[in-house]
């Protein structure tokens, strides 16, 4: 079972929040709102935040180059993550991952499901690495920032989150690209 040891210092991580949204500004980005809360709430650094609208190759530019800085350990986007025609924040995430997480999204439809039931189907949250960078790709509801955070997130970025966490990986991600 889960659990947090206390025995363990914590570690802040460094996480960038992109809102995708063709319509919202920082004043009206209740999602980013939630998750910049707990991100700064859980004792962790937010690194960057930003807007962007919807456009694929926008979204792809603004993953890499954080994935690029080395003051960026994480990022989090919400939004685009539906089946419109405008939703391009997960193949954007796609075009950019090295590895995809593929147990995040079903994971995060888990928890979905137990809150709006099978209408935990239209999302298409996902989770990748790139460049040692998680990513990770939530619905735009403020709701579904707050079940990723509160029941996956929170748990994957705290250090001393046992049996395992992501933290603890870190300095495993760019293995393959040290000379040997």
């Amino acid at each position: 079972m889960s659990r947090i040891d206390e025995s363990r210092d914590f570690i802040p991580v460094r996480i960038a929040v992109l809102t995708v949204s063709d319509s919202r500004s920082l004043a009206e980005d209740r999602s980013g709102d939630v998750l910049a809360g707990r991100i700064e709430a859980a004792g962790h650094l937010l690194a960057d935040r930003r807007i962007l609208a919807d456009e694929r190759a926008e979204i792809a530019a603004q993953l890499r180059e954080w994935s690029e800085d080395p003051q960026i350990d994480v990022v989090i986007t919400t939004g685009g993550t539906g089946l419109t025609g405008r939703d391009v924040t997960v193949e954007a995430h796609r075009d950019v991952y090295e590895k995809e997480i593929e147990a995040f999204g079903t994971v995060f439809t888990h928890v979905s499901m137990a809150k709006i039931g099978t209408s935990a189907v239209q999302s298409r949250a996902t989770g990748g690495v790139a460049n040692g960078t998680y990513m990770f790709a939530l619905p735009g509801s403020p709701g579904a920032c707050k079940d990723a955070w509160d029941e996956i997130l929170g748990f994957q970025l705290d250090y001393r989150h046992r049996p395992c966490n992501f933290v603890e990986i870190f300095p495993r991600l760019t293995e393959h690209q040290r000379r040997k």
